[in-house]
């Protein structure tokens, strides 16, 4: 007899735990694959964190964690047939969070209290072990990432959901907050698994599960917020021509904004709202209520009509200038801002080198935006691009050389700070304010001595030997590519980060006595540089000594490590002695000679972030 499908159609609100818990699931193969981006990471992991530490006390004990709020993570539809749990939709949330939980488990290995959540992960029977996400395809890569060995496996010539899970769990290790580790560790993963939850629809056929997909996506589709702000601005504009002309304005930026993403729209209104108007921050104190830049983040729509008086919105003709000149300029303004992340162009690079490093654009976006006005011309536009973007990519590098977080926790009181010190200034006062905020960061460019490759810093140190080289290359007069040197495509010439000294412990028996002495040295950023994979492939396991006349024919950061560089090379020796550049060639590498190259690094980078490009750019 077959199941009432009125009775098979279940919707039930499931934790994470309640989700995962010994349970298996499949996916068909015709589904998308695994999509999600450094932007849908970085989004999820800084909502997780702000509704915890919005309850989190360090007076509470573990059992508090019950009591805190639930965040919902929107429905997941399930079929369940032949005793086979199948994914209809869902997967780009269900994978994530298995994601998230393989880093959590092996991150809490080494403290003190751990949280059981191997059965959330995958089961064993027979001692045969086998994972709760059943994707054949994807169990390779999720054993290394289980095993904490992700920075061993190579997914280059892998399927697109295997390389985006590889890169998602780099994200995690990156950017997961501070604030969640150590002592506050267990009760956020108490919290997780117990606090999150799904809307689980379940059904006992594929039918029915499709139909049920099918009318959640294209039927009865509730408004967007961007919608909803639509209505309201154009309901409050009185003449009918005016709201014809800036609804045409409306629907052809819109298109434009959804070119680059299908909710682009919304990303740009955050970004406009908190760069002009945001004037609060929550607290960072538990139960602290959400302020201005928070409420912009959730529902900006709501939040614009609950302001509009402080936000110079009163009569008809505020609301006409508000969406014919206000939204057109800023619009645009993020169109360009966008364009310049994407395609390097070389006065505004920094920009690009921002998105290269996967730096949130919900930092960055709003903070290139805030000091510009719609009095600005074009050249002083791009003069306030290019100060703010290198101010970012400043405070990134400093941070990162020196082991520090760019986690949302740790950032967003810095970020909307700066906004509210920069919003509206003229280009000179610009410069100011960045160059004396530099002056007071914490951390300085010598952390780079004691820089070295580790599995979470691989992508940062690539992107830095990426712009050591570009900067000396171009300094020479070299033809150059940045966006060469940071190619992610599968090919035999992708730069990959060169370690001078082989993987050889023996053959430095005369310097170091333990291994462990061994490797920490060979991975300082002295002993590394940027080389065609072919390369590496083909020579990398030489002795230095070897490799050296190859070395010759590479980018000029590595062929500075050649006698060869330095003869009948004037523009070369020129650019040297004017910059009293530590760099000379070396017959044989030894430890002391990885720590000149540190120096030299660390003098370089010194040249590409140095102060005085702030007056500069005001000046130009």
């Amino acid at each position: 007899m077959g199941v009432n499908t009125l009775e098979a159609i279940k919707a039930d609100a499931r934790t994470v735990r309640e989700i995962l818990d010994k349970n298996k699931y499949e996916i068909d193969v015709f589904q998308r694959e695994y999509e999600w981006q450094k932007k849908q990471i970085g989004q999820l992991l800084a909502d997780l964190e702000s509704r915890f530490m919005s309850n989190y006390k360090q007076s509470h004990e573990r059992q508090d964690v019950q009591r805190y709020s639930r965040y919902f993570l929107g429905p997941i539809i399930i079929s369940l047939k032949d005793n086979n749990r199948t994914i209809i939709d869902g997967q780009q949330r269900l994978t994530s969070i298995t994601l998230l939980l393989m880093y959590l488990n092996n991150l809490q290995k080494s403290g003190k209290e751990s949280v059981e959540i191997n059965d959330l992960i995958f089961s064993e029977r027979y001692s045969v072990k086998s994972y709760n996400l059943q994707i054949p395809d994807r169990q390779e890569c999720i054993d290394a990432l289980y095993n904490n060995k992700w920075d061993q496996y190579d997914g280059t010539n892998k399927g697109e959901s295997v390389k985006n899970i590889l890169a998602r769990y780099q994200d995690i290790v990156e950017v997961f907050p501070d604030e969640l580790k150590g002592r506050t560790l267990p009760y956020f993963i108490d919290w997780l698994i117990d606090n999150v939850t799904f809307v689980e629809i379940k059904t006992y056929t594929d039918e029915d599960a499709y139909t049920i997909f099918e009318t959640m996506n294209d039927r009865g589709l509730n408004l967007t917020q961007t919608e909803m702000l639509k209505g309201y601005l154009l309901s409050n504009i009185d003449p009918p021509g005016q709201k014809v002309e800036v609804n045409e304005l409306w629907k052809r930026r819109i298109f434009e904004l959804k070119q680059i993403d299908k909710e682009e729209d919304l990303e740009f209104f955050k970004c406009w709202f908190r760069a002009k108007y945001a004037q609060t921050i929550r607290p960072g104190r538990a139960g602290a209520e959400n302020e201005d830049f928070e409420k912009i983040a959730t529902r900006f729509h709501s939040w614009m009509r609950e302001n509009k008086a402080s936000n110079g919105l009163v009569g008809s003709s505020d609301f006409y200038h508000f969406t014919k000149n206000d939204f057109d300029f800023y619009s645009r303004l993020y169109l360009k801002i966008d364009k310049a992340s994407t395609s390097f162009e070389t006065t505004l690079a920094n920009i690009y080198y921002l998105e290269e490093r996967g730096f949130a654009r919900s930092f960055y976006f709003p903070l290139l935006t805030a000091s510009i006005t719609e009095l600005d011309d074009e050249r002083t536009i791009r003069k306030k691009l290019a100060l703010t973007s290198r101010f970012l990519e400043t405070f990134l590098v400093y941070r990162a050389v020196n082991g520090r977080t760019l986690a949302y926790s740790s950032i967003r009181y810095t970020m909307f700070s700066l906004i509210k010190a920069i919003r509206n200034r003229s280009a000179t006062e610009l410069a100011g304010v960045l160059k004396d905020e530099v002056k007071h960061f914490d951390e300085k460019l010598d952390g780079i001595m004691s820089l070295a490759l580790h599995g979470q810093n691989r992508r940062f140190i690539h992107f830095l030997l990426a712009r050591i080289t570009r900067h000396i290359e171009e300094g020479c007069g070299v033809a150059s590519s940045f966006v060469d040197y940071v190619n992610k495509s599968n090919n035999p010439k992708r730069f990959e980060i060169e370690h001078i000294w082989s993987d050889k412990f023996e053959e430095h028996r005369d310097e170091f006595a333990q291994i462990l002495d061994f490797q920490n040295a060979r991975n300082k950023i002295g002993d590394l540089i940027l080389i065609p994979g072919g390369f590496n492939q083909s020579y990398g396991s030489l002795p230095y000594e070897q490799k050296l006349p190859h070395y010759y024919g590479q980018n000029l950061l590595a062929r500075t490590l050649s006698p060869t560089c330095y003869e009948n090379n004037p523009s070369f020796l020129r650019y040297v002695d004017e910059l009293k550049l530590p760099l000379r060639p070396y017959g044989h590498f030894k430890h002391k000679d990885i720590m000149e190259r540190q120096r030299l690094y660390q003098r370089i980078c010194e040249q590409i972030w140095n102060l005085d490009a702030f007056d500069e750019i005001a000046n130009s």
